[in-house]
């Protein structure tokens, strides 16, 4: 029996998706209105084959450009500009940018310096990239933060696979390593008003519609805490527990570290004018608001800044040898091993996130919260947030607060509390979504790698998120009456 199934894996994989499809339609468990029920069927039907692997990912991502006009959820031409969506051309900026900085060994370069300061032990690697991934992350957007981390911890993996001491595990530090790179991004975002954007979605409809005020630091002390305890939950789950690396420092390891960057000497012409894209991009992505609000005759965002320096790699000449005056930094030749998958992946990610949105399926979440209102303010918040958690799995983060702000506002005045008390936690549960590639845009860069299965995501992101929503209800409910006083 068990030789049968390994043999006709995929089929199952299709047949149980399909099953499940048509238990949602028919069953409607959740006592949805016909397009509702219908549209949560084929999300159902996408994440099972996502998660059972029943095909490639980004085949799986265009069934709703069949289906849902088939179906008559959507037209072709309206589900179609999912997939160009700005977010998509960002990561494909920031794609650029990573193929420029591996092709001139750049992050080669950065990755040795970057051992030379941590040493060659595994656990200590991970610990520096998750602290300072989940610092930059605090002032800097999640994705862009992701995009600059991602090519120098692909190089760092490649280095210290080549002098790994025999008892090493090799294959759990690489996974390690980008998987604390997108959470450490995901965590890190959430200590700021300005480090995820639903964050600040948030906290506009919060001055739009009460007189509570959050400010600046008043958001810090109550989530610089939560992400320095998220960090380190992250690094003990992931280095102690489920991914032990084994990997011990090594003198070989370090001589050969000196010996490389000796011998690559100082800076090439190529590696300096990457540099200065990447710097200057980098850059951009920090100080956008700063340009934005000293100027008003071009606004930048984080897409555009990944495009222009993504563009720049294509303009600007190598001039690597007189025998190849028009060599550019990238040429179009070196795009063919680009993740283009993951691009289509995202598209049908967010296909799927307002379709939900569309057929109110939102609404009915609120209505569903709203039923298990209870006058123990720490059950509330913990149902609050583990939907918030779970829900931003399959759906944008930025659009969920949007629609569900008003929502849990709504069901926290009818109960006569403050709308903090059930606000932030949902607001913060929506950038802590650890299981599924297009829960977060970091998800999505760090399982381009190549390094990552489906399946260790699901299973490593199902312990955070819980892990998550203990944390992020136990704080809320703790310290957020300490603060609220004030506001």
């Amino acid at each position: 029996m068990k030789a049968f199934f390994t043999k006709y894996k995929k089929e199952a994989a299709l047949i149980t998706g399909i099953v499940l499809c048509l238990f949602f339609f028919f069953v409607n468990p959740l006592g949805l209105l016909f397009k509702a029920k219908l549209v949560l069927a084929i999300a159902v039907l996408m994440i099972s084959w996502w998660v059972l692997d029943a095909m490639p990912l980004a085949v799986v991502a265009l069934v709703p450009l069949v289906l849902y006009p088939l179906l008559n959820i959507n037209t072709i031409k309206d589900t179609s500009r999912s997939y160009s969506d700005s977010i998509i051309y960002l990561f494909m900026g920031g794609f650029f940018l990573g193929m420029a900085i591996e092709k001139w060994n750049l992050h080669k370069r950065i990755a040795l310096s970057i051992i030379k300061l941590t040493g060659t032990n595994g656990n200590r690697i991970i610990l520096g990239f998750i602290l300072s991934t989940g610092f930059i992350s605090m002032w800097l957007s999640n994705t862009a933060t992701t995009m600059m981390m991602f090519p120098i911890a692909a190089s760092v993996i490649h280095v210290i696979s080549r002098h790994a001491n025999d008892g090493a595990n090799i294959k759990n530090f690489s996974l390690t390593l980008m998987l604390s790179l997108a959470y450490a991004s995901n965590f890190g975002g959430i200590a700021t008003i300005i480090g995820t954007p639903p964050n600040v979605a948030y906290i506009r409809h919060l001055n739009e519609n009460f007189d509570h005020k959050m400010d600046f630091m008043k958001w810090m002390l109550l989530c610089m805490p939560l992400a320095i305890m998220l960090m380190l939950a992250l690094y003990f789950v992931m280095v102690k527990w489920l991914y032990p690396n084994h990997l011990a420092h090594s003198t070989d390891g370090r001589n050969f570290i000196n010996a490389e960057l000796k011998e690559m000497g100082k800076l090439s012409r190529q590696e300096k004018r990457v540099l200065i894209i990447f710097c200057s991009t980098a850059f951009l992505w920090i100080s956008k608001d700063i340009i934005n609000a000293a100027q008003h005759v071009f606004q930048l965002d984080d897409t555009i800044i990944a495009l222009v320096g993504a563009i720049s790699l294509f303009i600007v000449p190598s001039g690597r040898t007189k025998e190849e005056p028009d060599e550019r930094l990238l040429e179009w030749s070196d795009t063919k091993n680009m993740a283009w998958g993951i691009l289509l992946l995202f598209g049908g990610g967010i296909a799927m996130a307002k379709s939900l949105e569309e057929a109110k399926l939102m609404e009915d979440l609120g209505q569903y919260i709203a039923g298990f209102a209870t006058s123990n303010i720490l059950i509330l918040i913990f149902i609050v947030t583990l939907i918030s958690v779970f829900l931003s799995e399959v759906m944008s983060n930025i659009a969920q607060v949007i629609v569900m702000a008003p929502v849990i506002s709504a069901v926290a005045v009818a109960m006569g509390i403050n709308p903090l008390l059930l606000g932030i936690p949902m607001t913060l549960g929506a950038s802590c979504a650890s299981m599924m590639p297009m829960g977060t845009p970091p998800n999505a860069i760090v399982f381009a790698s190549g390094h990552i299965k489906l399946n260790q995501m699901v299973k490593t992101g199902f312990v955070l998120n819980m892990i998550s929503v203990i944390l992020i209800t136990l704080f809320c409910w703790l310290l957020l009456p300490l603060i609220i006083p004030v506001l």
